[in-house]
């Protein structure tokens, strides 16, 4: 115990340290500040509110969809602010990391960190519109912990591996670009998943299949759990086989395991790439 204390109270102190200085930067020289962290998923919902709420008519019909439509993009925001950040982190701290012996994976997770705390910032947000538009909480809300750690599992599994492989490979930052485009448009988030499922035939078993991304998964899981349970379909209530139910967080492991993997056996040689 004296070993593990000793090895990873001065990793926790670096990791409050990276924290709080790339929380700072992140706003500094901006007039609203840490403001942003809110105003900038408050507007992107009012945008995809008008557009696909109001003129395509893309909603589930009830009055908890604007709240649930926020939520999804305040999930999302944290999925691209790790992922952005993260992916640059090694690089952007090499200077330090050559100076300073601590674990490399650290810059990293703080990365991840710092955007968890902008989304808990968000989830406050939410919870206020929530409360005025009158949601009926459940005993769910009390699974909305396990739900975002592993939407926080699975988004550092991702983080590490584009940290490796942008390290090698500064291209990697612009094909996560479009990726992320790709996935977020491919993803129940600015429209109803409902939408989808009652125009049944192919477009039902797309909808489900849908469900099998980790992020999607667990993203339908914290909006049913957190806002309406009885409206948002989740891969507990469109599947019945245990197996299929297994899938998203098999793949959610996978993504995690992979990304230590790659990043623990190429962190020695970062220092002599960069």
């Amino acid at each position: 115990m004296t070993k593990f204390k000793a090895r990873y109270d001065y990793a926790w102190v670096v990791l409050q340290g990276l924290v709080k200085t790339d929380f700072r930067l992140r706003y500094q020289g901006s007039f609203l500040g840490v403001a942003w962290s809110v105003l900038k998923p408050l507007m992107t919902f009012c945008v995809m509110y008008v557009v696909f709420g109001k003129f395509l008519r893309m909603s589930d019909g009830t009055p908890t969809y604007p709240v649930v439509l926020l939520l999804g993009i305040s999930s999302w925001q944290f999925v691209t602010d790790s992922t952005n950040v993260g992916l640059r982190s090694v690089v952007d701290r090499g200077d330090l990391l050559r100076k300073i012996h601590f674990p490399n994976y650290i810059v990293v997770v703080s990365a991840t960190v710092g955007a968890m705390i902008s989304f808990a910032i968000n989830l406050g947000v939410v919870l206020i519109f929530a409360l005025f538009a009158r949601v009926q909480f459940t005993w769910r809300v009390l699974l909305l912990p396990l739900n975002i750690i592993e939407l926080y599992l699975v988004t550092l599994g991702i983080t590490l591996i584009m940290a490796t492989m942008y390290v090698y490979f500064r291209d990697i930052a612009h094909i996560w670009d479009v990726l992320q485009q790709l996935v977020f448009y491919g993803m129940p988030i600015i429209y109803p998943l409902s939408y989808v499922t009652n125009r049944g035939g192919l477009y039902a078993t797309l909808a489900r299949l849908e469900l099998l991304n980790p992020f999607a998964q667990a993203i339908q899981d914290i909006r049913h759990n957190f806002i309406a349970p009885e409206t948002q379909p989740t891969i507990w209530n469109q599947y019945h086989n245990p197996a299929v139910k297994v899938i998203p967080f098999a793949l959610a492991v996978a993504f995690l395991w992979l990304g230590v993997y790659l990043f623990r056996r190429n962190s020695r040689k970062f220092a002599e790439v960069m």
